[in-house]
C-alpha cells in the first residue's frame, strides 16, 4: 500500500510540474499568495502522562488531532546519502548493495527509491532580530536553493521569532514560492517580542506543516543562528528533558527531536554563526554514532547553542553548514540541494519474532554498502514509534 500511494503522488506532482509552464499566462497571475498562518496561535502543549508524549493542542481541536503523530503503516524509511573517501556523492547503488539493521538485527528491503520520488521541503527562516544582518543573504540564498531543486520536489516557507508564521504552504510554483521568501521580514518581526523560538518553530513545522500521508523524502531546511530562548539548554544534558519540577506541558529538545524521527524527517542547519575550532567535519564524522550531549562537552569548547544544532541534525540525519566559511549562502544551499538530488530512501517491515519488533519507543538504524568498504553513510541514528 505504501508503494501504491508514493507512485500516485510522485505521478501527480510529475504532471503537474509538466503542465504548469503551458499552462500560460492567465494561470500564472491567478497564483496568489496567502495570508500568512501563525501556526502557534491558540496552541498548548499536553503532555501524556502515561507514554510521556508530548502534543500541540489547539483551542479548535481539543482532542489533540491536528497535532498527534500517526502511525499509518509498519514500514520503516530511512533515507541516506553515501560518499566516497573524498567526499563525493557514490551514485548509481542498487538495492541489493545496501544491508540494514534495526537494533543489530539485518532487515530485509522491501522499498528501494533513487531520488526519483519527489521531495518535501520545508524552507524555515530564522526572523529574530538576532539575524537582522544576515537576512537579505538568507533570502538570496533561499531563491538559490530553489532554483536547484527538482522540478517536482515541494516547497513551504515558514519563518518565526517568538511566533511561527507558515507563509506558503507546499507548492511547485517556483515563482510563489520565491515571493513567499521575499515577505520575510525580520524588521516586520521587531514588534515580535519574547525571544526567538526555534524549536518550537522546528516542532510546529513537522506537526502542522507535514501533516496528513505526506510521501517521500521530507526535510526541514533551517536557516538560523542556533540562539534559541524558549527551552532553556545548557550544556547539561538534562536541559534537553523535562525539567524536574518544571510543568510537565512544556516542550522540550527530547520531545522535538522525537517528532522528528517518527515523521522521518531531515534536518539541514545553516548556522550564520561562525564554526567552533573543534566541530570540525572530520569531528562531526567522528562523533555521528553517539550524542553530542554528554558532559565532555564543557571541554570541547562549543557553544551550546551550536551544540544542540549539531545534535538536531546528528539524529536526523541531515547536516550543518556555517555561513561564515562559505563564499557565499547560495553556495552553501546549492550544496543541500544536490544532496537532496542523490538521495536513496530504503523501505522495510521490521522482522517478527524479534521482542523489540514494533514496540513503542526508540529503535537504532544501521546502514552499510557492501562493497564500498571506505563509503560514509548518513542517515538518521533512529526511529521512534509512539505509544498507541
Amino acid at each position: 500500500m505504501p508503494i501504491v500511494c508514493r507512485l500516485s503522488i510522485r505521478t501527480a506532482c510529475l504532471l503537474a510540474a509538466l503542465t504548469f509552464p503551458c499552462a500560460g499566462t492567465a494561470l500564472a497571475q491567478k497564483s496568489k499568495l496567502p495570508k500568512p498562518r501563525q501556526l502557534d496561535a491558540g496552541v498548548t502543549w499536553h503532555r501524556d502522562p502515561a507514554t510521556g508524549e508530548l502534543n500541540p493542542v489547539a483551542a479548535s481541536d481539543p482532542g489533540g488531532a491536528a497535532g498527534a503523530i500517526r502511525v499509518t503503516t509498519q514500514m520503516v524509511p530511512v533515507t541516506c546519502s553515501v560518499h566516497d573517501a573524498g567526499g563525493a556523492a557514490i551514485r548509481g547503488l542498487k538495492r541489493a548493495d545496501f544491508r540494514v539493521y534495526d537494533d543489530g538485527a539485518e532487515q530485509s528491503i522491501a522499498y528501494f527509491d533513487v531520488s526519483v520520488e519527489p521531495a518535501s521541503i520545508a524552507l524555515v527562516i530564522d526572523a529574530s532580530p538576532s539575524v537582522l544582518r544576515d537576512s537579505e543573504e538568507m533570502k538570496r540564498a533561499a531563491r538559490a536553493l530553489i532554483a536547484g531543486l527538482a522540478p517536482a520536489d515541494q516547497v513551504a516557507v515558514v519563518d518565526f521569532s517568538a511566533h511561527t508564521y507558515e507563509q506558503l504552504d507546499f507548492s511547485i510554483d517556483h515563482e510563489l514560492i520565491n515571493r513567499a521568501v521575499a515577505r520575510v521580514d525580520v524588521r516586520e518581526l521587531l514588534g515580535d517580542v519574547g525571544g526567538s523560538n526555534i524549536y518550537q518553530a522546528v516542532y510546529l513545522t513537522s506537526a502542522k506543516v507535514f501533516l496528513g500521508s505526506r510521501e517521500g523524502r521530507k526535510a526541514i531546511i533551517l536557516l538560523t543562528d542556533g540562539q534559541d530562548s524558549g527551552l532553556g539548554l545548557t550544556l547539561d544534558p538534562a536541559s534537553a528533558s523535562p525539567h524536574p519540577g518544571a510543568p510537565d506541558n512544556r516542550l522540550t529538545f527530547d520531545d522535538v527531536v522525537r517528532r522528528l524521527a517518527s515523521a522521518d524527517i531531515q534536518i539541514f542547519a545553516v548556522s550564520t554563526e561562525n564554526r567552533p575550532k573543534t566541530m570540525t567535519p572530520e569531528w562531526l564524522a567522528l562523533h555521528r554514532d553517539k550524542t553530542l550531549l554528554a558532559p565532555a562537552a564543557r571541554e570541547w569548547n562549543i557553544p551550546a547553542y551550536t551544540l544542540y544544532l549539531a545534535e538536531l541534525v546528528r539524529r536526523s540525519g541531515g547536516q550543518i553548514y556555517f555561513l561564515r566559511e562559505a563564499e557565499s549562502l547560495g553556495d552553501v544551499f546549492r550544496r543541500i540541494a544536490q544532496r537532496i538530488g542523490v538521495e536513496y530512501t530504503l523501505g522495510y517491515y521490521p522482522a517478527a519474532g524479534r521482542a523489540s519488533a514494533g514496540k513503542p519507543g526508540w529503535h537504532q538504524l544501521r546502514v552499510e554498502v557492501a562493497g564500498h568498504p571506505a563509503a560514509s553513510v548518513i542517515h538518521r541514528a533512529a526511529y521512534y514509534i509512539p505509544a498507541p
